[in-house]
């Protein structure tokens, strides 16, 4: 029976974890995290956790049975942490089935594709129990473009008196549109596909992927203040996003897109094929590490890499950040997950050069705000950065682990002057590389 009958008809039944139930685990924390695009809840333990879940339909919920517990205080904090805005959980409810055995049920919004799976310890992490509800039809990023344009059209400027006869007075609109009907959901292109004729420039929308590193469970770098990496990034991102979607190139209107506007997790592959869903001309992904010692300090530029790295250090780093999966929790046994990472190993060698003329653009202009880390486009095998038809930078504004830095990472002053730069970088980079047309096949 398919999972839609078996959520219409009735309950599945799904068993997690060991053979052996964990018996005496003591529970360390748990968190929820709400999205539009999925809500996580996570139990975190010092052992394995055992569950048996059932999902209801009428009225939508989720039963999990956890097995080896009692009921404590970090258990019920779970019901006061669900928050009214929650666009899939309504609420959550815990008391103890039998000795042993804890059963909580969740209630939600709307009939969801929830996924139950473990996570062992990485990093700060012990053991977690995850369950991520998704909604029935998956959120599409180009729909969410034009919604967003949709909800700022009042702000546009009105058409001008001197436009062509019979020329749409939303020409913004109009394209992106028109990119939704021209391309079936999910299709991406094939980096193996047959060879095209050399685009032509024309005047249309041009759409930059901005990618605020980390999210949810994965709080990337924490400063010696408490700044976290995933915080700063996403006020950068939004400065950055207002700054492009106010803007035009040579008659082009630019629009921005955030792979995550809000406090979640998006695995490091889904970011990818988000940017390709929305034709993305350029992807920016914004960080503010660390490092080992707290005098390491500029900031940095990366490009893709398809063999070695540049230096010792930028290896590290990309070895660093492709473990965000692990940190952030992704569920590995998806059907799809071979397949969707399969995809970040199509990087080209028109597009690293790419790649490499933004970075260095960016670089000079970030290099007029603060102190560079180097003074060079640096190289590594960043995960993030492999799609092929895009050029991708990862951008390191400062390090967080730098007790000044920090403190200028969480200046707003100090934000709007990064914002700049990395605005300026981009119209430098468009300055040398117009936008080209796009081909219908994509």
């Amino acid at each position: 029976m398919k999972r839609r009958e078996l959520l219409r008809h009735g309950s599945l039944v799904l068993l997690l974890g060991a053979q052996e139930i964990a018996r005496g685990a003591g529970i360390i924390g748990v968190r929820i995290w709400p999205a539009p695009e999925y809500s996580r809840v996570t139990i975190e333990s010092d052992r394995q956790l055992s569950a048996t879940t059932i999902i209801m339909a009428n009225p939508p919920r989720l039963a999990v049975d956890i097995a080896g517990i009692d009921l404590n205080p970090e258990l019920r904090e779970l019901v006061a942490k669900v928050k009214a805005d929650d666009p899939f959980i309504e609420g959550i409810s815990v008391a103890q089935q039998t000795p042993g055995m804890v059963r909580l049920v969740v209630d939600l919004k709307q009939v969801s594709v929830p996924q139950v799976f473990t996570l062992t310890p990485v990093a700060a992490y012990r053991h977690r129990l995850v369950f991520d509800f998704y909604p029935l039809k998956t959120l599409d990023p180009l729909e969410a473009l034009i919604a967003e344009r949709l909800r700022d059209q009042p702000a546009l400027p009105a058409p001008s008196s001197s436009s062509r006869p019979g020329a749409s007075s939303d020409p913004l609109g109009d394209l992106i549109a028109e990119k939704l009907q021209r391309r079936p959901p999910g299709a991406i292109a094939s980096a193996d596909a047959a060879p095209r004729a050399t685009p032509q420039k024309t005047d249309r929308i041009i759409i930059v992927a901005l990618d605020p590193g980390h999210g949810g469970e994965d709080p990337g770098a924490v400063g010696p203040g408490g700044t976290r990496e995933k915080d700063v990034v996403l006020q950068i991102a939004h400065r950055v996003r207002d700054r492009i979607n106010a803007s035009v190139i040579n008659g082009n209107p630019m629009r921005a897109f955030l792979t995550r506007d809000a406090d979640f997790f998006v695995p490091l592959h889904v970011r990818v094929q988000k940017s390709r869903r929305v034709q993305a001309d350029l992807f920016v992904s914004l960080h503010a590490d660390a490092f080992l010692t707290p005098t390491a300090r500029g900031a940095s530029v990366f490009a893709l890499s398809q063999g070695g790295a540049s230096s010792t250090a930028a290896r590290w780093m990309a070895d660093k950040e492709n473990r965000a999966d692990l940190i952030g929790g992704v569920n590995m046994k998806m059907q799809d997950s071979h397949v969707a990472h399969a995809l970040l190993d199509m990087s080209t060698t028109a597009q690293i050069n790419d790649s490499i003329k933004l970075a260095s653009a960016l670089l000079g202009e970030m290099g007029n705000v603060g102190r560079l880390h180097k003074g060079h486009v640096e190289q590594a095998g960043f995960a993030v950065l492999k799609a092929p038809d895009i050029p991708s930078v990862l951008v390191e504004t400062a390090f967080i682990s730098n007790p000044e830095e920090e403190g200028r990472l969480r200046s707003d002053a100090y934000q709007e002057q990064l914002a700049d730069a990395i605005m300026r970088g981009i119209q430098r980079y468009f300055a040398k590389n117009p936008p080209l047309a796009r081909s219908r096949a994509l």
